[in-house]
């Protein structure tokens, strides 16, 4: 492929696997197990099929296609999400729809709906946090309030604020809760990062209050918290205590793999003091993957160098950019690196030795 993909392509990434969870919420058996596979193995044979990345877009071109893409996902986030919640709960007794052999049998069914879960899970974690992840680095107010809500129907609001204030501002250095050093496992790291980064996230936001003058009633972490109440309360309504559950497991689902997602794209690297001063974020700074399926999926997320260089860049403009051996690449697709990297040993025997052949400066040993 010699040119760059289209917003046609990024939408066949990520609405066809929505559309496949959303069949699986209402029909359940084998579409559970359909839903689960397209969001987890043909993704990665996909990727190992064809691991040459795609082209990038030449500096400057425009793609006007690319922020509706995002509010179908939007809309397509909060249809699934209700869809799967109440075909966790209820199962698929009362659907209109011909019931499958499958649903007869108390285990197959408990199959299904583990399929069913983990589906909705990857593609929360994998297409809408990405999304919620454009919207609210958008200067349209409209778009950014979007993206603030999609992080609070995941219980996860306060990443609308640390992500832009904290993360962006002191990616790779020890005042970033987010950026994990060499040799911390991600189990370690997961407390770390959620509690660091709601704590900085509210520092940050209260220092922009006070300096604009803001009254206290205008606190954005109130609407957070507001947000989050009204999303349980709805949720239990709806579908009552077990709904909840299932609710609140799907958010960790989502949460976790975003946590992950910073976790590997930071992991070990450390930008250096120049000059009594830290010097700028770059590429030596943030693990690429070069796979292009899951960069598809994931609203080319995997290209994250180029996006702390150019936050407010609309995915399908991000760069790859050379790939040299002293620039660090992930060997595998990011989530397969994530999936890895629930093994804190297997993960430093993988990415440790990597770290050790770089030869730029941003890597350190320390285990701070």
């Amino acid at each position: 492929m010699k040119r760059p993909p289209g917003t046609s392509l990024f939408a066949c990434a990520t609405l066809v696997p929505m559309i496949l969870v959303g069949l699986a919420a209402e029909l359940g058996g084998w579409w559970c197990l359909l839903a689960f596979c397209a969001s987890s193995t043909v993704l990665h044979l996909l990727d190992r099929l064809f691991p040459a990345p795609l082209p990038d877009a030449p500096e400057g071109v425009e793609f006007p296609a690319a922020d509706g893409l995002l509010l179908a996902i939007f809309a397509g986030h909060l249809v699934i999400l209700a869809l799967c919640l109440n075909a966790l709960v209820t199962g698929w007794g009362a659907t209109p729809l011909p019931i499958t052999p499958l649903h007869k049998n108390p285990f197959t069914l408990a199959l299904s709906k583990l399929a069913l879960f983990l589906a909705c899970g990857f593609v929360l974690g994998q297409v809408s946090v990405p999304a919620a992840h454009e919207l609210i680095h958008r200067r349209n107010r409209l778009f950014f309030r979007l993206g603030q809500c999609l992080y609070i129907t995941l219980l996860f609001g306060h990443h609308a604020s640390a992500h832009r204030l904290v993360h962006h501002i002191h990616v790779a250095t020890p005042q970033d809760p987010n950026s994990a050093p060499r040799g911390m496992g991600f189990w370690t790291f997961l407390p770390r990062a959620w509690i660091g980064s709601w704590k900085a996230g509210l520092q940050a936001e209260e220092a922009l209050r006070r300096k604009a003058g803001r009254p206290v009633r205008h606190r954005v972490y109130l609407a957070y918290g507001l947000g989050a109440v009204l999303m349980i309360c709805m949720v239990t309504l709806a579908w009552g205590p077990w709904g909840l559950c299932a609710y609140l497991g799907l958010c960790a689902h989502a949460q976790i793999q975003l946590l992950l997602a910073d976790y590997v794209q930071h992991y070990g690297l450390r930008r250096q003091i120049r000059n009594g001063r830290v010097e700028p974020a770059g590429p030596d700074h943030s693990w690429d993957a070069c796979p292009p399926a899951s960069s598809l999926w994931m609203l080319n997320a995997p290209r994250h160098s180029d996006h702390h260089a150019h936050p407010a860049r609309a995915y399908p403009a991000l760069r790859i950019g050379e790939i040299t051996a002293t620039r660090p690449i992930l060997p595998r697709s990011l989530p397969v690196m994530a999936t890895l990297a629930l093994c804190p040993p297997m993960w430093r025997r993988v990415m440790d030795r990597r770290l050790d052949r770089l030869a730029g400066p941003a890597t350190h040993t320390d285990r701070r």
